[in-house]
C-alpha cells in the first residue's frame, strides 16, 4: 500500500525546454557537454561550489559571453508552471491520504528565476503541499546517486516498498527502483502528474 509520494519538479510540475540552454550557449562557443562543464554543473547542483563561483568558472570557459548572457542562457530551460498542476498538488495534499515529499536536481540561479517568474506567493503555495521539499543544492546529494534517495528514506523513516516516486529521467527512476522504491518514469507529453491517482491504482 503506498503511502508516501515523492516528486521531481522538473516536466512534473514545471515545464522544461532541455533543448533551450545548449542552444543559446551555442551563440558563444557551446558545441557539446565536455567532461569539465558536466563535473561544473554537477558540482554546482549539489550545493558544493557557490553561484559566483559557477558563473566565474563558466566565463573562463566561454570568455566571449557576458554575465547576463550566461545567466539568460542557463534559465532558458525553464518554461511556465501551469497552474493546473498546482491545484491539483494542492487537492491532493489537503486530502491527507499521502505524505508528499519533493526530491528535485536543482540549483540556485534556477529556483531564483523559478521563483522570479513565477511570484513567490505561487512558489510558497507550492512548497506549502510537501512535508520535506528537498532541492540538491541544499541537500549536497543528486540523481541518481542512490545516497539521495536513502537520505530521504532514512531521514522521514519511509519504507520504500511504500514509497511512490516520479521522475521524469529513466535513469533515476531506475536508481530507486534498486531500492525497491516503487517508480513511475513519466512520459513527457504523453503523460501528466495529475493523472497520479491512475496510476496509483496499479500499484
Amino acid at each position: 500500500m503506498i503511502k508516501n509520494i515523492i516528486f521531481d519538479f522538473g516536466d512534473i510540475f514545471i515545464d522544461l525546454d532541455k533543448t533551450a540552454t545548449p542552444k543559446e550557449m551555442s551563440k558563444f562557443g557551446f558545441t557539446e557537454l565536455t567532461p569539465e562543464l558536466d563535473h561544473l554543473s554537477k558540482l554546482y547542483e549539489k550545493g558544493l561550489i557557490s553561484s559566483s563561483d559557477f558563473v566565474s568558472k563558466m566565463n573562463h570557459i566561454f570568455p566571449k559571453a557576458t554575465t547576463k548572457e550566461l545567466l539568460y542562457a542557463w534559465n532558458a530551460i525553464l518554461l511556465d508552471f501551469p497552474d493546473y498542476r498546482l491545484e491539483f498538488l494542492e487537492k491532493l495534499a489537503k486530502e491527507g491520504t499521502y505524505r508528499l515529499f519533493l526530491l528535485s536536481n536543482t540549483n540556485e540561479i534556477h529556483i531564483n528565476e523559478v521563483i522570479g517568474k513565477n511570484g513567490a506567493e505561487k512558489f510558497e503555495r507550492f512548497k506549502n503541499c510537501f512535508e520535506q521539499f528537498y532541492l540538491s543544492h541544499e541537500i549536497h546529494f543528486r540523481k541518481p546517486n542512490a545516497d539521495i534517495y536513502q537520505f530521504v528514506l532514512n531521514s522521514n523513516n519511509l519504507i520504500p516498498s511504500e514509497t511512490f516516486f516520479i521522475d521524469d529521467t529513466k535513469e533515476n527512476t531506475d536508481a530507486a527502483e534498486k531500492l525497491g522504491i516503487i517508480c513511475w518514469n513519466l512520459q513527457v507529453g504523453a503523460e501528466d502528474v495529475i493523472n497520479l491517482k491512475s496510476k496509483l491504482k496499479t500499484c
